[in-house]
């Protein structure tokens, strides 16, 4: 929050919490030193913080790209190209864009181009599915798509049943050095061989579809002026992105952030990184865009500060790895599973993971274990962060350089207040006890687009209700207990998955663990853990039956332990907890 808006403390209490917050901000006297307690959000939109890099950085390189560079120059240039481009087919303030990229060059191209030209940016994640896609471009009103080619098949699907009018395709290969954009294009053709795939020939035809490369070289009149001008900059307070989420229902929800929202939370972690503005930092950006957590910590936060972008537009272990030795990226924003799947296997190859200083976890819980295998291999700083889409993401994070503590998500941001409520009565409790973790700050949204009664559920007096249980120490730092949504009772006694989670972590057989609640006709819900082993290991139920009665309470001890080769997780590698409870759900239906 800003420092003009501080309220003052509240000593009132009711029963054993208060009506009102208290004001006390204990976490400020645990910053490191070199952590502001506040900082000043700059008022400028996106786009002219975008423009403000371009002119102080514009010899140095924004993107690198399979060996190919661009520096911050001809990136602005082909963000201009793009804004008018934009313009030319009908795009007008407030209009909507889709973004169905992965992390490759025309993402940042198109977000701020779309900036530029006064659009909304949309980020779409290009696996999803065909009805996924569709509610996506109907709920968000889109009128431009820009899709890999890859996505163009869904996207060409379910066009004529959303207002998309332009259709603007582009390829990974497009930025790669020649050779190897020959070489994608052989693979490509290859691998692609008796699937169907769109007729590139018959869409050219269509004057609603494009290619991204030729789109932009036609911004100008034979004279070669630029002949769309630009609108106005827009205002902090306009809209910039819509970010799609879940949520309970299960139905996708945008979270309307503002230019000040995304401004602020890439603010806050540069300055809780403690690194100066220079171009003597690489953010190896392998956390997708569409995401927001890979949007603000990975694009957003590197532009802003001059930082060169080092896009992976996937993640595979090799890929990463080799592209860390060569690119030597000293900024690391990932998730557990990549750090892991990496420290195993650079611990195996002896891989050279040097450079990299600072990896904030966000996304998923960080495992202790996870964190130490990391920092095993690597000089790194593996800190656990936490954020929700609708913060834009981030709000709390452990101290990089100071008094880290495995299991909590650290400490609030900085202009970042976080506090402790009763579910049921809206109390604000004291430290030590659970309750349902709300912050509020200038990265929190304006509000779901559409859905004003959703955004009553979430925004209450000033606060986000994130759904997350948590607790709150005397010292300021928060740890969360579990998803609300997720906890499981087991004869009217509550069993927080993660908990479980942890417990089985520790086993040195265990490799992943996910635990969900099942129907049971006898205690209400039974605990089931799915498994899966390290390579090499064997283990049975028995054993980890074993394992967990030493370290839990009989009734949070899963009944069933079902091993898999793997688990579903999302794009981010987040593990799909609702998917495993929906397959538990319909075995256990014949026995039910």
């Amino acid at each position: 929050m800003d420092e003009t808006s501080v309220p003052s403390p509240d000593h009132s209490t009711t029963g054993s919490g208060r009506a009102e917050w208290d004001g006390a901000r204990p976490w400020l006297a645990h910053y490191h030193e070199g952590v502001p307690q506040t900082v000043t959000i700059p008022s400028a939109a996106l786009a002219t913080l975008f423009d403000q890099a371009v002119s102080r950085f514009g010899a140095s390189a924004a993107i690198e790209y399979y060996g190919a560079t661009l520096s911050y120059a001809q990136l602005g240039s082909l963000v201009d190209h793009f804004a008018r481009a934009l313009i030319s087919l009908g795009v007008k303030h407030g209009d909507r864009v889709s973004l169905c990229l992965a992390n490759v060059p025309q993402f940042p191209i198109a977000f701020f181009g779309a900036m530029k030209a006064g659009a909304v940016v949309v980020p779409t994640n290009p696996l999803y599915t065909e009805p996924e896609l569709e509610h996506q471009l109907n709920d968000a009103g889109v009128r431009v798509v820009v899709a890999l080619t890859q996505a163009l098949p869904h996207v060409l699907a379910v066009r004529a049943r959303t207002p998309v009018e332009h259709v603007i395709a582009a390829g990974p290969e497009d930025y790669m050095p020649r050779a190897l954009s020959l070489a994608y294009k052989v693979k490509e053709a290859r691998d692609s061989l008796g699937k169907p795939r769109p007729d590139h020939r018959a869409l050219r035809s269509q004057p609603w579809f494009h290619e991204f490369k030729d789109v932009i070289g036609h911004t100008h009149d034979r004279q070669g002026f630029e002949v769309f001008a630009l609108p106005e900059p827009a205002a902090g307070e306009d809209l910039a992105v819509l970010q799609y989420t879940g949520g309970t229902t299960g139905v996708a929800k945008g979270a309307m952030l503002t230019h000040r929202n995304l401004v602020a939370n890439a603010t806050q972690i540069w300055a809780w990184s403690e690194l100066g503005t220079g171009t003597h930092h690489k953010t190896l950006c392998v956390a997708p865009f569409f995401h927001v957590y890979g949007l603000t910590v990975g694009m957003n936060m590197s532009v802003i500060n001059g930082a060169t972008m080092v896009l992976l537009p996937r993640f595979s272990v090799a890929e990463t790895l080799k592209t860390i030795e060569q690119r030597k990226p000293d900024l690391f924003p990932g998730v557990p599973a990549i750090y892991q799947a990496l420290a195993r296997a650079a611990a195996n190859k002896k891989a050279d993971l040097s450079s990299i200083r600072i990896c904030i976890s966000g996304s998923a819980p960080l495992p202790p274990e996870v964190q130490a295998q990391f920092e095993r291999i690597s000089p790194a700083r593996v800190v656990e962060g936490y954020g929700l889409t609708e913060a834009s993401p981030v709000t709390h994070c452990n101290p990089i350089f100071g008094d880290r503590r495995a299991g909590t998500i650290g400490l609030p941001l900085p202009n970042t207040d976080a506090a402790i409520r009763d579910r049921e009565t809206g109390l604000f409790l004291p430290v030590g006890e659970q309750g349902e973790l709300v912050a509020r700050g200038p990265q929190v949204t304006q509000g779901y687009w559409g859905r004003s009664d959703e955004t009553a559920k979430t925004l209450q007096d000033g606060w986000l209700l994130t759904g997350d249980i948590a607790v709150m120490s005397a010292d300021g730092y928060f740890s969360i207990v579990d998803r609300a949504k997720d906890m499981i009772i087991v004869g009217g006694l509550k069993v927080f998955p993660r908990q479980v989670e942890d417990v089985l972590y520790e086993n040195p057989k265990v490799l992943e663990a996910a635990v969900v609640g099942v129907p049971d006709a006898q205690r209400g819900e039974r605990v089931q853990a799915f498994i899966v082993l390290k390579p090499g290991e064997q283990a049975t139920a028995e054993e980890l039956n074993a394992f967990s009665r030493e370290r839990l309470a009989p009734y949070k001890i899963p009944r069933v332990f079902e091993f898999r080769d793997a688990l579903p997780k999302t794009t981010i590698g987040k593990v799909l907890r609702r998917q495993l409870r929906d397959e538990a759900l319909a075995e256990a239906a014949p026995a039910t």
